[in-house]
């Protein structure tokens, strides 16, 4: 392909991926994980108890401190870092070979569903870290390839800043510490590389900084979510294989295999430096979280970032087919990412596939995974008229907050039902279910002796507040109503309305623990 042709293709590529994911970041609502991570832009600190600051901060950013405060805003970083990311992926694709190769990974990278979607539409901890990982990696090849001391420093910055977003941003310096002993020693002699080294470390005092005042909680936590030892289960393996599987693209995993194939077997034309460095890097990564998988639950989208790597020599791969099967592979996998999207946001909006089977009203939707995206706008919308007659009729007051028992769907009830109402949520439960509220608690000044709450059991995932709270926790809790929520005119969840009066005494402080 032409230069300019490349640059226009591009320049088209990255357009229309930002306006289809603009308009779905508006339009859809936010899922469990994103309404929790609107907590920590609501109260920012040095860190957090599930992950490091970053996915905060950029929210505040791009809200401007949530100014506002819609889908579509707490989602613009997405919006905006994926097609930045692009981006990088096509210049590193350019500085690698040329420009057509370069809008080869960019369309594969495109394709990519945890791409795409996952951190180019969703606004999680992943969406800042693949920013800084494809930054830190772009910065440790120019090094590799100009020997420039400049991109070892920027190297430190970019990993620095991709760790605050997320841990896994580590791995970049794993992958570079392995190929440096194995192939390039004499870095080891390099005073640039020790300083990008410490620079890293300053980035992570935050992240220390928390820990250290919160008895490193959140690395307990992470600690006892994956493991080294433990009984072989097949099924969290297949769960993990299958979601990189479809996360990454079908498409896209074949082809990245056939790639790291074609890699050992020296059948790749590309540097063979750069080649050792996205194996090195890429390779311990999926294949950490797949040892882990045997033992424990995981998430695919914890090794996404490898994969994005893997693109690279997915392009050179494909380099060696004739034109017309690379086009055909570019259009297929492409056309598999739309059809995939046109099908998830139908299934959101419409609820088409009938997902649920169950009848019982406290477990209506349980099976329905696109209720996570739904009726949180409807729900927020008819409590306010069913707590409006509550505190007419006398039963509830105007200042009694909400409490709930899981960090989801607190979170959700807060920002979908609190916010717009302006009350309070609290999370009352064990830490290792409510997360970060145990420190909201404290800001928003916690509970107190004899007042009154409201707790919402939502049929998509049931949590009996008389199981969650013993009967001691409040003088009497009743079910005050049920809120039927609707999909086209069929009612897909419920939710329980329960009223707990009179608190006898609340859960521990964050001192007391």
């Amino acid at each position: 392909m032409h230069p300019e042709s490349s640059k226009k293709a591009i320049i088209l590529l990255l357009t229309v991926s930002a306006l289809i994911r603009a308009f779905i970041a508006g339009w859809v609502e936010l899922g469990n994980d994103e309404v929790y991570y609107w907590t920590y832009a609501m109260f920012p600190d040095w860190s957090h108890f599930d992950h490091p600051g970053m996915v905060g901060w950029v929210m505040q950013l791009f809200s401007l401190n949530l100014l506002f405060d819609s889908e579509l805003f707490l989602r613009l970083s997405s919006v905006v870092f994926m097609t930045v990311n692009t981006w990088i992926v096509y210049r590193i694709g350019k500085e690698l070979r040329d420009e057509t190769l370069g809008l080869r990974a960019a369309l594969l990278y495109t394709a990519s569903i945890y791409a795409f979607v996952i951190t180019g539409i969703f606004i999680l901890p992943d969406t800042p870290q693949n920013l800084f990982w494809l930054l830190g990696f772009w910065a440790l090849i120019r090094y590799l390839k100009k020997r420039s001391n400049t991109a070892m420093v920027l190297a430190g910055v970019a990993i620095g800043l991709c760790i605050l977003s997320k841990y896994t941003g580590a791995f970049l310096w794993l992958g570079f510490g392995l190929y440096t002993l194995f192939y390039d020693r004499k870095t080891l002699k390099n005073p640039y590389f020790y300083l990008a080294l410490l620079i890293t470390f300053l980035c992570c005092i935050p992240i220390l900084y928390w820990n250290l005042q919160n008895d490193f909680i959140s690395f307990r936590f992470h600690g006892n979510r994956v493991g080294l030892f433990g009984k072989i289960n097949v099924k969290s393996l297949g769960t993990e294989i299958g979601g990189e599987f479809l996360y990454n693209n079908p498409i896209n995993y074949v082809i990245a295999i056939l790639a790291v194939i074609a890699a050992f077997r020296k059948k790749l034309s590309i540097d063979r430096n750069v080649q050792r460095l996205i194996l090195l890097i890429a390779l311990p990564m999926i294949g950490l979280f797949l040892f882990f998988s045997l033992t424990r639950p995981t998430l695919p989208h914890w090794s996404g970032p490898a994969f994005n790597l893997l693109v690279f020599l997915s392009a050179f791969w494909i380099e060696r087919l004739e034109a017309s099967k690379q086009k055909r592979l570019s259009i297929a996998t492409l056309s598999l990412l739309a059809i995939t999207l046109t099908l998830g946001v139908a299934e959101i909006k419409t609820g088409f596939i009938p997902l649920d089977h169950h009848t019982e009203a406290r477990e209506l939707g349980k099976d329905d995974f696109s209720l996570d995206l739904y009726g949180w706008k409807q729900a927020g919308e008819k409590f306010a008229e069913f707590r409006a007659q509550k505190i007419a009729e006398g039963e509830m007051k105007e200042e009694d907050a909400i409490i709930g028992n899981n960090w989801f769907p607190t979170a959700n009830i807060d920002y979908y039902i609190a916010r717009p109402l302006g009350m309070k949520v609290l999370g009352y439960g064990p830490l290792d279910r409510i997360h970060k509220y145990l420190w909201i608690n404290e800001i928003r000044k916690g509970f107190k002796e004899g007042d009154d709450y409201w707790y919402i059991a939502d049929s998509h995932f049931f949590i009996d507040p008389e199981s969650a709270y013993a009967y001691t926790n409040f003088k009497s809790i009743h079910l005050a109503g049920i809120i039927p929520i609707e999909r086209r005119g069929k009612v897909v969840r419920n939710l329980f309305i329960y009223e707990c009066k009179h608190l006898v005494y609340g859960p521990p402080t964050l001192e007391q623990l």
